[in-house]
C-alpha cells in the first residue's frame, strides 16, 4: 500500500521532472538547429554555393522533427500541471495567464506560421526572402522561450504581484515587474546560449561520425566546422551569463548557492572550492573534500576575499522568516549532493565541449587534411553530441530542485501543490504511460535522424558540387 500523503508529492515531482526533462531535450535542440539551418540558407543566399542549400535541406529536416517532438511532449507536460498541481495552478493562474498567452498567440504562432511558409515555398520565393522566413522562425522561438521563462522566473523571484485575501491566490499587480525581473534576465541568455551549444553539437557531433565513416566529407566537414564556431560561441556566452547568474544567487537564493558549492558552515576567507566532496546530509557534514584554495572567493566575488554563508545560517535565517507565516516548521535544506555534482557536472561538461571544439576547428581546417587521421577526436566529438542534453539536463536540476522546499519562492511549498484529489496510483499509472511514450517518441526521434545521416546529402541533391582544391572533396580524400 502507498503511503497516500507522501507518495502523491513523491511521484508527482518525479513525474514533473521527467516530463519537463524530457521536454527540456527538444526545446534547446530546435532553438539551436533553427539557428544553424538559418546560417546555413544565409550563407547560400550571400554565397551562392549550392553545398549550402543542400546543407540547409540537409539538417532542416532534423530541424523539422525535433520541433514537432518539442510540441507533443511540451503538451504533456500542460496536462500534467492540471492532473497533479492543481492547487499550484489557481495560485499562480493569474500570473502565469499573460506571459503564456503571449507565448502562444503571439511567439508560438510566429514561429509555426513562418515555419510553414519556409517548408512549403522553396521554389516559390526569392532565396533572400526564403530565409528570411527560417529567421523569422529562430525569432519566433527565442521569444517563445522568453515567456516561458518569465513565469518559471516568477517562481524563483516572485516580484509585481499580491496575495487577495479572499482566495489566497498571487494576483499579478505589475506585468512590467514580471518582464523586468532579474532572474529572467539572468535565466533568459543562459538558456538560449545552452540552446545554441545544443544544436550545434549535434551538427558538429553527427558530422564527426560521418567523416569518421568516410561519408561525404566536404559536405559533413563544412557542416562540423560550422557547428564547432556556433557551440563555442554558445559555451563562451552561457559561461559568461551562468557566472553572472551564480552571482546573483549569493543574494537571492542564498541557500541554492550554499548547496551547489556544498557549505553547510559559514565560510570565511580565503575559501577554498570543492572539486570533489561527499555530504552526510543526515549530519550536515562533509566527510570528505579535495579543494582548490581561494578559488571559491574568485568565483563568487572575482576577488581572493569574501565570506560565505553557509547552509545552516541561512536554514536559521528562513525558519524565522517562514515557519510562523506557514505554520509549520519545513526542512530548507535541498539534496545537497545532487546539486554539488549537478552543478560541477555542468561545468566540467561545458569545459569538455570547448575544448574539444578548439581541437576539430584546428585539425579540421580547410589546409590541414589531418582530422580524418584523428579517428579518436572523431569518436570524442560523436559522443558530444550527447553532452549538451546532459548538461542542460544538470542545470535545470540545480534550477528546480534547489529552491526546495517552494514551488514559487516564499509563497507556495510545494506539499501544498498538489491536487488534493490525485491518488498515488493515478499517478504512478501516468508515469509509466509518458515513460513509454517518450521512450517511443525518442527512438522515433534517433531512428529517424540516423536514417537521414545514412542516406546523406546526396539524397537531396546527387549534383553537389566539390571544391577539389578543398582535401576534404570527394576526389581528393578517395585518393
Amino acid at each position: 500500500m502507498f503511503n497516500i500523503g507522501m507518495s502523491v508529492v513523491s511521484l508527482a515531482r518525479f513525474q514533473f521532472a521527467m516530463t519537463t526533462i524530457f521536454h527540456f531535450f527538444f526545446v534547446p535542440m530546435s532553438i539551436g538547429l533553427g539557428l544553424l539551418v538559418a546560417i546555413m540558407e544565409t550563407m547560400y543566399v550571400i554565397k551562392k554555393k549550392p553545398i549550402y542549400l543542400t546543407m540547409t535541406k540537409f539538417w532542416g529536416k532534423i530541424f523539422l522533427l525535433s520541433f514537432a517532438v518539442g510540441v507533443v511532449t511540451g503538451i504533456i507536460q500542460e496536462f500534467q500541471f492540471g492532473m497533479n498541481w492543481s492547487n499550484y495552478s489557481r495560485f499562480m493562474g493569474d500570473i502565469f495567464g499573460a506571459p503564456l498567452a503571449i507565448e502562444a498567440l503571439l511567439a508560438f504562432f510566429l514561429e509555426s506560421t513562418f515555419l510553414g511558409v519556409w517548408m512549403f515555398t522553396w521554389d516559390k520565393m526569392k532565396p533572400v526572402w526564403h530565409s528570411l522566413m527560417i529567421w523569422l522562425v529562430v525569432i519566433g522561438s527565442t521569444l517563445s522561450a522568453l515567456w516561458i521563462l518569465a513565469a518559471n522566473s516568477f517562481m524563483q523571484n516572485p516580484v509585481g504581484y499580491k496575495i487577495d485575501p479572499k482566495t489566497g491566490h498571487a494576483v499579478m499587480t505589475d506585468f512590467f515587474a514580471i518582464i523586468k525581473n532579474q532572474q529572467l534576465w539572468y535565466e533568459f541568455p543562459h538558456v538560449i546560449f545552452g540552446a545554441f551549444v545544443t544544436g550545434s553539437f549535434i551538427v558538429a557531433g553527427a558530422s564527426a561520425w560521418m567523416l569518421f565513416r568516410k561519408k561525404s566529407p566536404a559536405f559533413f566537414r563544412k557542416s562540423m566546422r560550422l557547428g564547432l564556431i556556433v557551440g563555442l560561441f554558445g559555451l563562451l556566452g552561457g559561461f559568461v551569463s551562468g557566472d553572472g547568474q551564480m552571482l546573483y544567487l549569493t543574494k537571492d537564493q542564498p541557500m541554492k548557492f550554499a548547496a551547489a558549492e556544498g557549505e553547510y558552515k559559514n565560510v570565511k576567507s580565503p575559501a577554498a572550492w570543492s572539486v570533489v566532496q561527499i555530504s552526510n546530509t543526515k549530519e550536515k557534514t562533509a566527510s570528505y573534500r579535495i579543494e582548490i584554495p581561494y578559488m571559491l572567493d574568485l568565483l563568487t566575488y572575482h576577488k581572493p576575499s569574501g565570506d560565505i554563508t553557509g547552509m545552516d545560517q541561512v536554514n536559521k535565517d528562513l525558519h524565522k522568516k517562514y515557519d510562523k507565516k506557514f505554520g509549520k516548521n519545513m526542512n530548507y535544506y535541498p539534496p545537497v549532493n545532487t546539486l554539488f555534482y549537478s552543478f560541477r557536472i555542468m561545468v566540467a561538461g561545458a569545459g569538455a565541449l570547448g575544448m574539444l571544439s578548439i581541437l576539430g576547428l584546428w585539425f579540421s581546417r580547410k589546409r590541414k587534411n589531418t582530422i580524418v587521421k584523428q579517428k579518436w577526436l572523431l569518436l570524442l566529438l560523436t559522443l558530444a553530441t550527447f553532452g549538451p542534453f546532459l548538461i542542460n539536463s544538470c542545470g535545470w536540476i540545480v534550477t528546480e530542485l534547489g529552491r526546495n522546499p517552494w514551488v514559487v519562492y516564499g509563497l507556495l511549498p510545494i506539499a501544498d501543490a498538489v491536487s488534493p484529489s490525485t491518488s498515488a496510483a493515478a499517478v504512478l499509472f501516468t508515469i509509466i504511460v509518458y515513460f513509454f511514450l517518450f521512450s517511443f517518441l525518442g527512438a522515433f526521434m534517433f531512428v529517424y535522424a540516423k536514417k537521414n545521416l545514412e542516406k546523406g546529402p546526396e539524397a537531396i541533391d546527387d549534383t553537389i558540387e566539390y571544391d577539389t582544391e578543398d582535401p576534404f572533396s570527394k576526389e581528393a580524400f578517395s585518393k
